[in-house]
């Protein structure tokens, strides 16, 4: 017990902010570029770098906005009396750390393999809840070792029914379809040595959580979020409106009605599931959750405040993306992993590069799409099969998310915590996880 404190101290000690990660990795790219790649013709190298990260620094603005609205609906859904009474039946049978430690890991590993987006969003109020249970019921709660558990599920997103590069090559018009065809699901995430991987991770993973809530002991609960929202004014006029349970409720449900003719008219799967329909449904149900629409916004008022990491950050990555795939920094990554792979060392060093890149490009689909063809033409001259190469890229993208903190910002607005809080211990599950896809590459 005593290393895995010790461990946790000095991670803490030497972890930086997220915003200084960002800015330390801008940095980073822009001198592997300048010593690795060549600059633009008639050009300073500098200025090259500099071109680059300018050309690829916007890039995100319509993703950044889709990623506040997922945070601030979420925690606004968390701040709801609604949502608080229908968690509170679940968090009841979290009695001792230990189970919460379980409990939390397993809902959010299940989320994450439904929807990336949904998981991260569902674990970060689910951990948040649980936080509030222990605190008002004086169970002993290690909060950020279960907020770390709420984050599993963006360890498990890409092989699931979300993940970016198994549903691209699945769709007949994707860019490389000249090359590997149209790859269904059933060789990809409805394989079977993905389906293994499923299993295993929804059964390990909360068993090493439950490991960890007996070996470090942090007694910690979250701050308090929950404020009035009721006006102490009575509204006049069309200011009623507002305040109309009826009127926020009906309009709420609107979404609602709309989100499920939507998975009706998928036949009941979840292959409609993106971005955008994921923060369309937490609006709806943000509005009806509240009742009114007045509570709605005051709720949301406080969330937003969560908000700002995002804000900030995400056009510093964007920035580096733009740096790694202008500059072609990206290519000589890709190359120098393809000079030293073997047919059978393939999916292992596309799997770590593919790790290794995400810590640079958070971004899955993004990643597919820069990386993905350099992968792929690479395992045509390996004669690797196509599957194993996708489900190689995937795998080590969100293996590296419980290093990178850029996707849990989030859950960090969320729970209220700071990212050195929780990296002790989602680089632990990252191990673990690690493991567990690098058996299944080597085993199928």
């Amino acid at each position: 017990m005593s290393f895995v404190n010790g461990y946790m101290k000095v991670v803490r000690k030497v972890l930086p902010s997220p915003l200084s990660i960002a800015i330390i990795l801008t940095v980073l790219t822009g001198i592997l570029a300048l010593v690795f790649t060549e600059p633009i013709p008639n050009k300073h190298p500098v200025i090259s770098v500099l071109d680059h990260w300018h050309a690829g620094f916007w890039s995100f603005l319509a993703f950044t906005m889709q990623m506040m609205l997922m945070l601030v609906l979420g925690h606004t859904i968390a701040l709801s009396s609604t949502a608080n009474r229908i968690i509170r039946r679940i968090t009841g049978l979290c009695q001792t750390n230990g189970q919460a430690a379980v409990f939390v890991t397993l809902f959010s590993l299940t989320a994450g393999y439904i929807n990336w987006g949904l998981g991260l969003i569902f674990g970060a109020i689910l951990a948040r809840k649980v936080g509030e249970h222990a605190k008002e019921k004086g169970i002993d709660l290690n909060y950020p070792l279960i907020t770390a558990c709420g984050y599993t599920s963006l360890m498990v997103w890409h092989g699931g029914l979300s993940g970016s590069a198994p549903l691209t090559v699945n769709t007949v018009d994707h860019s490389l379809v000249d090359i590997m065809g149209v790859l269904p699901v059933s060789e990809t995430i409805f394989s079977q040595s993905n389906i293994v991987a499923v299993i295993a991770t929804l059964v390990l993973l909360p068993l090493f959580a439950l490991f960890l809530s007996k070996r470090s002991y942090q007694k910690s609960y979250p701050k308090s979020i929950r404020t009035k929202t009721n006006s102490k004014d009575s509204p006049e006029g069309a200011e009623k409106l507002d305040h109309s349970k009826m009127f926020g409720i009906l309009f709420g449900l609107i979404f609602v009605f709309y989100w499920c003719y939507l998975l009706w008219s998928n036949h009941f799967s979840f292959d409609f599931l993106n971005l955008d329909t994921i923060n369309f449904i937490l609006f709806g149900l943000a509005i009806t959750f509240h009742g009114s629409l007045y509570k709605f916004v005051k709720a949301a008022d406080q969330a937003i405040k969560g908000s700002t990491g995002i804000m900030i950050q995400f056009p510093l990555y964007a920035g580096i993306m733009g740096i790694m795939k202008f500059s072609g920094l990206l290519a000589v990554f890709a190359d120098f992993f393809m000079d030293i792979s073997t047919t059978e060392t393939f999916p292992f060093f596309a799997y770590l590069s593919s790790a290794v890149v995400n810590i640079l490009v958070p971004s899955g689909g993004g990643q597919w799409q820069v990386q993905g063809p350099i992968l792929i033409e690479a395992a045509t001259k390996l004669n690797v099969p196509f599957a194993k190469t996708v489900m190689a890229l995937s795998y080590g993208d969100q293996l590296t998310n419980m290093l990178q903190p850029f996707w849990a910002l989030p859950l960090l607005g969320i729970t209220g915590l700071k990212a050195k809080d929780i990296l002790p211990y989602s680089i632990l599950f990252m191990l673990v996880g690690g493991s567990i896809f690098l058996s299944i590459l080597y085993l199928f």
